[in-house]
Parts: C-alpha cells; structure tokens; sequence
C-alpha cells in the first residue's frame, strides 16, 4: 500500500452512507470488508473485491454470519477478546467452517458494542498503521449505528405493541393482523408457536442483550416476534426449516443460558403449533399452562416442554372443577388415607409410585426402596382395604388422575 494514502486520514471525512465507508475501508487496506451489527446480522459489505471466503460468500447469501462460524469463534476464544478489546484483534483460519485469517474491531460507544467491522486478510498481512486506521474507520462507523440503532428502537416501541396485541387477543381478524403485519414490514411464516422462558430473577441488560444474541443467530428456530416481561421471555417462533423442533431449542437455549449466567433457573415451555396468528393467544395460555403444571408436577412433568406433550395433565383443570361441582370424591383413596393415618402407614404413597411405574413390580421397589416382596404384601393390602382392582387398567388410570388431582388440590392451583 503507498504511504501517501496512509497520510491522507482517508475516514476524516464525512460517509452518507455505511456502503460507502465499507467500500472505502476496502480501497484503503486493500481488503474486502464487512460491517456487521451487534448479532452478527450483515448491514454493508465491498462490493469492489471478488476475493473472498466461503464464511464471508455464506453470510453475504444469509445476510448475516452463519451460526457455526459464530459458534467456532466462541469455542476458539475469538469473540471473548473481541468483546473486551478496543483495538483490533487478529483471527487465524479456522478451516473446518471456511473462515479464512481476519482482523476484527467491535464498532463502540463508551462500553456498549454496536456492531463488528471484520476485514479479510487476503494477500495483504495488515501493518501497525494499517490496524490504527482500521480503529478510525470504527468510530466513524459508530455515528452511522447509533443513528440506525435509534431507528431500530423507535420500530421495536411498535413491534412490541402489536406482539401484545395478539398475545392477548386483541386481535381478532385477520385483516386486522395483516394490517399490522403489512404497517411494520414484517413477513408472516407459518406454522407458529408461542414459547416462554421463565427466569428465577428478572432479566437484566446484560441477559437481555446476550438472549438477543442468541435468538437472532440461532438457525434451528425462525423468531417472529420477542417480548421480555419482568423474569419472562416470550417468542413467536416458526421452523427455520422442516418441522418446529422447539423442545430441542428449549433444552439447548436454557443449556447456553446456564452455562453462560450460571445463577439463572431457567424454565421453558411451548403451546401448541397453529397456522394462523389468531391462534397466537392460545399458544401463548398453553405454553403458560405447561409452566404452572411443570411448578406443580416436577418430577413428573420434568420431560415435558410443550403444550402437547403434557398428557392428561392437560385435563387436570376441567376435572377438577367438574369434580367440585359434582361434590364428587374417589373412596378408595380416601379409605386408604383414612387407614394410613391410623396405622402410621403409606398405602397411597405406594400405590401412586406403583402406578406411576406402570405397574413395574421391580421399578416400584426400587423407587420406593423396599423388596419385592414387601411390595407384593403391600399391594395386597392396598387392594383390600381401598376395594381396588388393580388388574384393571379402566381402575388404574382413574385412581392414577384422581390422585393428581387431589395433589393439585393440597397444593392449591398456581
């Protein structure tokens, strides 16, 4: 590169635009360039350099970095120092995701990172004032997002409004919900589904803004629309391709999540698939539904993260008010916490374990610590003094919902 170019400070001037200051930090260090936002999402790239990459060709195609380049910057400890460096911070290849020898500098203002401007080291290994005017080019580019971040927030105010509006039913045509669609530029993808991420404490800046992250770079899940409610999180997702694997999200964004905050106690749920945004308030109440049975239900609903998934325990709240009105009680379970009280024994415990087992003599001892044998006396009291057949599925299956039920009364519904 020749000196007088260097001499000229190429980025005191003025750029109308982040396409022209990229295109100039191309021309001036002789590299193709990309300016990325905070999430890795593409907002200018040169145009003037056909040398490239395949990470650099596949996050110009997605319009942003694709997820197993960000996931190797990680792991590698790239990221970690860029996050913490003003100065530019240099990156070998790593192969395995076509990521060829970078520079990279994060765009700032005071300790908030607004963005990436990434350089390609193609036949041009970087010089010290090369990299010095590579950190004037970032500040330059800083005036250039906080405009656009600005903007950004002024159409998040109205994109969290219309989210609320469907979560709570607001909406009820489709026209109006086209509308809303249509006034905020956003695409409809179908089919959709609510999740909610409930947090021990409430989500803070900082939590906030790695979800963000985490949300906008994932390629398992395409998110529509996102709101943080106090300790909540809630999301309306749809299949980035083939079919919605939400509990697969749900366990690895709660796995990313502990192991990144290792204080937070994560629960997340997820209602029921629909094809059409009137639906979103019923998937919103169901992934909720699967919250409160999963705090009242734990070990048995440990498994269970969407809506379809919970079995009869989607039942339990029609049952019990029906139960309530019928004034109706089981007498064979109450015969049997009548006897365990007087003989200071657990009947109801063993048959509810014996039940949950699925009839498995051998699991049912183990579970409850006891022998076989002691289990085999112990059902046969269980069958006399309740009046219960317990060679009856049709009996088994009432005895094993009434019970919930009578759990989920003593613990009061949440």
């Amino acid at each position: 590169m020749k000196d007088s170019n260097l001499n000229k400070s190429p980025f005191a001037g003025s750029f109308e635009s982040l396409e022209s200051l990229v295109d100039k930090i191309s021309d001036v260090l002789q590299c193709p360039a990309t300016i990325e936002d905070t999430n890795h999402r593409l907002l200018a790239y040169s145009s003037h350099d056909e040398r490239t990459d395949a990470a650099r060709i596949a996050t110009i195609m997605g319009r942003r970095v694709p997820e197993k380049v960000i996931n190797s910057l990680w792991r590698d400890g790239v990221m970690p120092k860029l996050v913490q460096s003003e100065d530019p911070v240099r990156i070998s290849e790593i192969t395995e995701v076509g990521l060829g020898d970078r520079i990279a500098i994060t765009i700032r203002t005071k300790n908030e990172i607004l963005g990436y401007i990434w350089v390609l080291e193609i036949d041009n290994h970087l010089s010290e004032e090369e990299l010095r005017l590579l950190k004037e080019a970032a500040k330059v580019a800083k005036n250039h997002l906080l405009k656009l971040q600005g903007n950004n927030r002024r159409r998040e105010k109205n994109y969290q409004e219309f989210f609320w509006q469907l979560l709570t039913g607001h909406l009820k045509s489709q026209e109006e919900i086209k509308s809303g669609f249509e006034e905020l530029n956003i695409y409809a993808h179908f089919p959709i589904s609510v999740m909610v991420f409930q947090f021990s404490t409430e989500i803070s800046t900082n939590i906030e803004r790695y979800i963000l992250y985490m949300i906008t770079t994932t390629e398992k899940i395409r998110v529509t629309f996102h709101v943080i409610n106090h300790n909540e999180l809630i999301l309306l997702c749809s299949p980035a391709k083939g079919d919605l694997e939400a509990s697969k999200f749900i366990e690895e964004f709660i796995a990313h999540m502990n192991q990144r905050f290792t204080s937070s106690h994560i629960q997340g749920s997820c209602g029921n698939i629909y094809e059409t945004y009137e639906k979103v308030e019923a998937s919103y109440q169901e992934a909720l539904t699967v919250l409160r049975l999963k705090k009242q239900f734990s070990e048995e609903l440990k498994q269970a993260d969407c809506y379809q998934n919970l079995g009869v325990y989607r039942y339990l709240d029609l049952l019990i008010k029906k139960n309530e009105k019928d004034g109706y009680e089981n007498n064979s379970l109450q015969k049997l916490t009548d006897y365990d009280e007087i003989n200071n024994t657990n009947l109801l415990g063993t048959l509810e374990v014996f039940i949950n087992k699925d009839s498995h003599v051998n699991e049912a001892a183990k579970e409850l610590h006891i022998h076989t044998n002691t289990l085999a006396y112990r059902l046969k009291r269980i069958a006399a003094v309740g009046k219960i057949n317990l060679r009856s599925p049709n009996e088994k299956m009432t005895l094993y919902v009434d019970m919930k039920l009578n759990k989920m009364k003593k613990r009061g519904r949440l």
